[in-house]
């Protein structure tokens, strides 16, 4: 199976956040999202084993 494409003069490639913070910006709220996720995880399953034991 070929491709459509027989020649790639003039091709170009944009990339919107090169040059930016918005990777590192965008890298740090996902390790936020992951930290909270875990913890109200945590809080969630300390409850849930207390409840059991009483």
């Amino acid at each position: 199976m070929g491709s459509p494409i027989e020649t790639w003069d003039g091709a170009a490639a944009y990339f919107t956040g090169a040059g930016s913070a918005m990777p590192g910006v965008i890298l740090v709220i996902s390790a936020i999202f992951c930290v909270v996720a875990i913890a109200m995880g945590a809080a969630h399953e300390a409850h849930a084993y207390k409840s059991l034991e009483d």
